[in-house]
């Protein structure tokens, strides 16, 4: 097996979660006979991922994405079920493992907070036994692919949350993993910041054959990188597919926007329904299965004055929202 390759086999996890009573009577029985529930994170997923794959992982809160990413790291260990990397199991052969793999925890640091950022490469440096030239070739390639020159001096403590980010995700791949794990990267970043997260993991993926596996509220984020998308609802795999997939599978319809040469009253289009209208421009709706954008676009130049037009398709958030529905899940 390659030291890429990940495999999910039925892997459930539950927890036993202490149960908080009401009231004085209930705080003070409590203290001597703890009532417990079973939660269950997990239900039985199962997935394989190629060497080289970009994954993403998604779903609603509590849906499962943390605990999944937290077993095939080796931080947890699942209730039942079989997980592999690259031949290892994580929990088991963990020192081997996380050797061999990087992580970024969009709210959890690996970076030491008071050290300027060139000494805390240099601790993960010793930490993961890098050979001195091997690291100094791979640190200036980070350095320069995420720009960080200026960045290095500077303690930890006194980084943007976009500049942390970028020596996050340079520390995690200071000894080459093959494998990356992401859970929300980009959280609280301004655009630019996600611009330069997004172009060094495509990086990683395109031209250095890095697995990733990311997970995300961001929507923009899957749809810049996400070759494969995996949805988790209650635990579950609801779906494991493209993104065009996902797109038909829950919300079909594209957008056709009319921009007319005047004001206009009404605007009535066999095929399409109305999404919105301004004085002089509206949204229209269909299905292009039934009808096609060519015949919509020239019934509507041909009724009425039309100075300009252009399809585009549903927001990839308003497309994860109605699949949410459909699945009686929540975001």
């Amino acid at each position: 097996m390659s030291p890429a390759n990940i495999v999910v086999e039925g892997l459930t996890k539950s927890f036993r979660v202490a149960e908080r009573r009401t009231g004085a009577l209930g705080g003070l029985t409590g203290l001597f006979a703890r009532r417990y529930r079973t939660v269950t994170a997990l239900n039985g997923i199962a997935f394989a991922l190629d060497e080289g794959e970009l994954l993403g992982l998604i779903g609603p809160n509590g849906a499962g994405k943390s605990t999944t990413i937290k077993i095939l790291c080796g931080i947890l260990e699942p209730t039942a079920g079989r997980c592999e990397v690259g031949g290892l199991v994580p929990w088991r052969d963990r020192i081997t493992h996380v050797a061999r793999i990087g992580a970024v925890f969009g709210q959890r640091t690996q970076l030491w907070w008071d050290l300027p950022v060139v000494e805390s490469f240099e601790l993960l440096r010793d930490i993961y036994r890098v050979a001195p030239d091997r690291y100094r070739k791979t640190r200036d390639e980070l350095i320069d692919l995420l720009d960080l020159e200026r960045l290095l001096s500077t303690p930890v403590r006194q980084l943007s949350l976009g500049q942390r980010m970028r020596c996050e995700i340079a520390a995690s791949m200071l000894h080459e993993p093959r494998v990356l794990f992401l859970d929300e990267p980009t959280i609280g970043l301004d655009a630019v910041a996600k611009l330069a997260v997004r172009e060094f993991v495509k990086t990683l993926n395109r031209e250095r054959g890095v697995t990733v596996i990311l997970t995300t509220h961001d929507m923009q984020d899957v749809e810049a990188l996400a070759e494969r998308v995996i949805v988790i609802g209650n635990g579950a795999i609801l779906a494991d597919g493209s993104l065009s997939s996902l797109r038909r599978g829950a919300l079909a319809e594209r957008r056709l926007w009319v921009h007319f040469a005047g004001d206009v009253a009404t605007v009535d289009v066999p095929g399409a329904t109305v999404r919105q209208q301004l004085a002089r421009s509206v949204e229209l709706a269909f299905d292009p299965s039934v009808t096609s954008a060519h015949g919509l676009i020239a019934h509507v130049a041909s009724a009425y004055d039309v100075e300009d037009v252009h399809l585009e398709e549903p927001p990839i958030e308003e497309v994860i929202a109605r699949f949410y529905a459909l699945h009686s899940v929540e975001s």
